[in-house]
C-alpha cells in the first residue's frame, strides 16, 4: 500500500537562511591566505592532506568574529553537524572538540542542500556498498533501512547493486589516504541526511511552503491590481462582536441542551450502559412513527430537518402536496453525485441534467439564467461539484419558502402529534455522562463508632440502682424484701413523724427510707454491725451511720463485688449494668421525682404498720436476722422506682 501525500499548495522548500551565512565563513576559513591553515597528518598511518585540529578552528573563529570562547565552541559544533566539517578519527561523532583531534573540510558537492532532499537511490548504493565492503556486517538502523528500501525500490534494485559493485571496484583503485577520506566524507553527509535514532536530525524543516520566500518578485502593475484587490475584499468581509457572537454560542447552547444525550441523557435509557436496543429502535432512520424530541428538532432550523431522513421524507409529503417535490429530489440528487462512487460521477451528471435541468425535463426545476448558464458550462467536463451552483440555489429556496410553511401544515402537526416519548426504562442512568450514582458501602470505622454510641446511649438510659439515694427524714424501716411470692398488707396511712435534721425534707405522703446502696452494704457486712450501736430512737445518729456505711462500702469494693448480682437482686426488675460502671443522677433527674405519694427516694415501700425497724434487703444473713427477729410482725414490699404501682397491691 503506497501512501500518498495530499498536495496543499505546499510545493516549495527553500533553503535554510542561516545556511547561506555558514557557506560564507567556510569559503573564509578555506582561504589559503587568511583561513585556517592546513597540513598533511597522519592517521592510522596514512598520511591524510589539507588536514586541520579542532584547536586551529576555534582559534580562528574567536580573531575572525572577535566572540567568545563558548560562542565559538558552539558555532564550531554546528559547522560539525551540518557536514561543512567533517571529522577523521571518529567518523560517527559530529562534535568538534577544541583539542588535537583531526578535521576536514567538506567538499561543496556534499553539503546539505534543502532544494531538493537525498535521495534514497543513492543512500541505497552506499549501504549495499558498505554491505559489499564489510561482507554483511552493518549498524542495526542500518539494516532496517537496508531492508525497507529494498522493498520500496525493489524495481531498480539491480541498478543499485550494480552501482555498489562498480563504486567499490574504483574505490580499491585509489590510494589508500584518498579512499579513506571519501569512506569519512560519505559517512559524515549521510548521518547529517540519514540520522540515525537518538540523534537530532538538524535539517528538519517541516512541511512545504506555499510561497518561495528566495523568489525575487517584481512589482509590476499586475502584482499592484492584485494587491489592491485583495485589501478590498478584506475590507468587505462582515466582522462581528465578540458579545455578539458568544450570544449566538449561548442561544444555541441553551436551544440544543435537552436534545444533548451526553448532558441530558436520552431515554428510555442508554444503550451504552444498559445494553438495552430501545433507543437504537425508537431513532431508526425510517421508523415508523419517530420521537416527540426528533420531530421536535426539526423546528429548530432547515438544516436538522434536511439532514434526518425521516424528516426528509415527511417534508417529502408536503412538497408534494405543494407541487414542489421535484426540488428536495434534485437537492438528493447532488447529494449522491457528490458523495457516490467516482467512476460513476459522469453518468450521474448526465442524468440528473436529464432529469431536472434539460429543456423539457420531466422534472424540471426553476432556477435563474445566470445559474444555470453556469451549470450547463461545468458539465462540460462534470466532477463531483459541478452542480453546487444550482444545488445552493434550490436549498435557499426551500429553506426560506416552503420551510416556513411547511412547520405550519396539518402535515407536521400530525407527526408531532403521534409522536411517541419513550418512558424512563429501569436501567436508565441519571446524571452527568450518563453515569449511575453508587453509593459506598460505610467505612469499618464509622460502624464501629455508630456501635459505641448505641452502647453510650443504652447506657444512659439505664438506671443503676447501686448509687446512693436522697436520704429523706427519719421515718420507720420496715424490713424490705423483694419479688412477687410475698403477699403485700394492706396499706396504711403513715404517721406523721416530727421533721428530724439534718437531712432533706420528707415528702408529703410518703416513708422515707434509707439508699439501697446502704441496704446491700448492710447485707454484705453482716454480723459485723453491733446491734447495740443503734440509736434508741427511731433514728439512728448520722455521723455514726455515716462512718459504718463508709467502712462497709470499701470493703464491698475490696472484695470485687462491683458487678456482684447482689445489686440485682433488689428487684426482680432491676437488671445488672454489663459494663459495670456506675451512672450517677444529674440534677435533672433529681428534679423529675416520681409521684410523691407513691414513691420516696429510690424505693416504693408498702407498710402496714409504722416500725422502727430498720430495712434490709431480700437475702440478708441470720445475724440480721438475730438483730431484726421482732420485727417480722410487719410484710413490707419494695418496689422499684420506675415500676407503678396495680390496684391489686393497692388492694393488698
Amino acid at each position: 500500500m503506497t501512501v500518498t501525500r495530499l498536495d496543499q499548495g505546499q510545493r516549495y522548500r527553500p533553503r535554510m537562511a542561516f545556511l547561506k551565512k555558514i557557506e560564507t565563513l567556510m569559503m573564509e576559513m578555506q582561504n589559503p591566505d587568511t583561513g585556517v591553515k592546513t597540513q598533511t597528518q597522519t592517521v592510522m598511518i596514512t598520511n591524510i592532506p589539507h588536514a586541520v585540529t579542532g584547536n586551529d578552528i576555534m582559534q580562528w573563529i574567536l580573531q575572525r568574529l572577535q566572540i567568545t570562547a563558548e560562542e565559538a565552541f558552539h558555532l564550531g559544533d554546528l559547522f560539525v553537524k551540518y557536514g561543512y566539517i567533517y571529522p577523521l578519527q571518529e567518523p560517527k561523532n559530529l562534535t568538534l572538540k577544541a583539542d588535537g583531534s583531526l578535521y576536514r573540510f567538506q567538499t561543496p558537492y556534499f553539503w546539505p542542500v534543502q532544494s531538493w532532499a537525498a535521495d534514497d537511490t543513492d543512500y541505497a548504493i552506499y549501504l549495499a556498498k558498505k554491505n559489499i565492503k564489510r561482507k554483511g556486517i552493518l549498524e542495526e538502523y542500518e539494516k532496517e533501512h537496508y531492508n525497507m528500501l529494498n522493498q520500496k525500490i525493489n524495481y531498480k534494485w539491480d541498478f543499485v547493486i550494480m552501482q555498489a559493485k562498480e563504486q567499490y571496484k574504483a574505490g580499491k583503485e585509489r590510494k589508500k589516504e584518498d579512499r579513506y577520506t571519501l569512506d569519512c566524507q560519505e559517512r559524515a553527509y549521510w548521518l547529517v541526511n540519514r540520522t540515525p535514532p537518538g540523534m537530532v536530525d538538524v535539517l528538519e524543516y517541516g512541511l512545504d511552503r506555499v510561497t518561495d520566500p528566495n523568489e525575487n518578485k517584481k512589482n509590476t502593475m499586475e502584482f499592484f491590481r492584485r494587491e489592491i484587490m485583495y485589501y478590498q475584499q478584506a475590507i468587505l468581509k462582515t466582522r462581528v462582536k465578540s458579545s455578539v457572537s458568544l450570544g449566538g454560542v449561548v442561544k444555541y447552547s441553551e436551544q440544543f441542551l435537552s436534545n444533548d444525550p451526553i448532558l441530558s441523557g436520552c431515554l428510555p435509557s442508554n444503550p451504552w450502559i444498559s445494553d438495552d436496543p430501545e433507543f437504537w429502535d425508537l431513532n431508526a432512520k425510517l421508523v415508523e412513527v419517530p420521537t416527540r424530541m426528533r420531530v421536535e428538532r426539526w423546528a429548530f432550523n432547515f438544516s436538522e430537518l434536511i439532514r434526518d431522513p425521516k424528516g426528509r421524507q415527511n417534508f417529502q409529503l408536503f412538497l408534494k402536496k405543494e407541487f414542489s417535490g421535484e426540488n428536495l429530489g434534485f437537492w438528493e440528487a447532488c447529494e449522491d453525485l457528490k458523495y457516490g462512487d467516482q467512476s460513476k460521477v459522469k453518468e450521474k451528471a448526465e442524468e440528473i441534467y436529464k432529469l431536472f435541468l434539460a429543456p423539457g425535463a420531466r422534472r424540471w426545476i426553476n432556477i435563474d439564467g445566470k445559474t444555470m448558464g453556469i451549470t450547463v458550462k461545468g458539465l462540460e467536463h462534470p466532477h463531483r461539484y459541478v452542480l453546487d451552483a444550482a444545488q445552493t440555489h434550490i436549498y435557499m429556496l426551500m429553506k426560506k419558502d416552503s420551510y416556513g410553511r411547511y412547520l405550519k401544515s396539518p402535515i407536521y402537526k400530525e407527526m408531532l402529534a403521534k409522536a411517541v416519548v419513550p418512558q424512563e426504562g429501569v436501567k436508565k442512568s441519571t446524571g452527568l455522562f450518563g453515569r449511575r450514582h453508587l453509593r459506598s458501602s460505610p467505612s469499618p470505622i464509622i460502624l464501629r463508632q455508630q456501635e459505641e454510641e448505641a452502647k453510650a446511649r443504652e447506657a444512659a438510659n439505664t438506671v443503676d440502682i447501686t448509687q446512693p439515694g436522697h436520704l429523706a427524714s427519719c421515718a420507720p424501716r420496715p424490713a424490705a424484701h423483694a419479688g412477687p411470692s410475698t403477699p403485700a398488707s394492706p396499706p396504711a396511712v403513715p404517721q406523721a413523724l416530727p421533721p428530724v435534721s439534718p437531712g432533706p425534707p420528707a415528702l408529703p405522703h410518703g416513708t422515707a427510707c434509707p439508699s439501697p446502696i446502704s441496704l446491700a452494704l448492710d447485707s454484705t457486712a453482716g454480723t459485723q454491725l453491733d446491734p447495740r450501736a443503734s440509736s434508741p430512737g427511731p433514728c439512728p445518729s448520722g455521723s455514726r451511720r455515716s462512718r459504718l456505711a463508709a467502712r462497709s462500702w470499701g470493703r464491698f469494693l475490696r472484695r470485687g463485688c462491683w458487678t456482684s448480682p447482689t445489686l440485682a437482686t433488689l428487684s426482680p426488675r432491676c437488671p445488672a449494668v454489663p459494663h459495670g460502671k456506675v451512672q450517677p443522677l444529674g440534677g435533672r433527674e433529681r428534679r423529675l421525682r416520681p409521684d410523691t405519694r407513691t414513691v420516696s427516694s429510690f424505693f416504693q415501700v408498702k407498710t402496714a404498720a409504722p416500725s422502727d425497724s430498720r430495712a434490709r434487703p431480700g437475702g440478708c444473713g441470720p445475724g440480721e436476722d438475730r438483730h431484726h427477729r421482732g420485727r417480722k410482725g410487719s410484710a413490707k414490699e419494695l418496689i422499684c422506682p420506675w415500676e407503678t404501682p396495680t390496684e391489686e397491691g393497692r388492694a393488698g
